[in-house]
């Protein structure tokens, strides 16, 4: 009988996954955000970086969260967001940083 012969199995190129909210590549560490708050019922989940995560439920309560929904556009309505996207947009994957809680 003959013995069959492996190859090494040749490395897959790992698929890009973006944030949600800033559009940035992900690195290693994915924080799963749900934009309807798994409190109002939410299950849909989008990635995004733990920066971002954070900054959005600094901004936003879990009902407005729930009344926007997976609605990226409403959350950058708000000037905070925008100008949060605008400074965040040149870091790396991996960057985190204190952010500002909740008014």
């Amino acid at each position: 009988m003959k013995k069959q012969r492996w190859e090494d199995p040749v490395e897959q190129p790992k698929e890009e996954v973006f944030c949600w909210l800033c559009e940035r590549t992900m690195g290693d560490d994915v924080q799963w955000h749900h934009p309807i708050p798994k409190s109002k019922g939410g299950k849909a989940k989008v990635p995004a970086h733990p920066i971002c995560q954070k900054t959005i439920h600094a901004n936003f309560t879990n009902a407005e969260l729930s009344r926007m929904g997976d609605d990226r556009d409403a959350i950058m309505a708000r000037e905070e967001m925008v100008k949060f996207v605008a400074w965040v947009k040149g870091k790396p994957p991996e960057f985190n940083a204190p952010i500002k809680g909740k008014k």
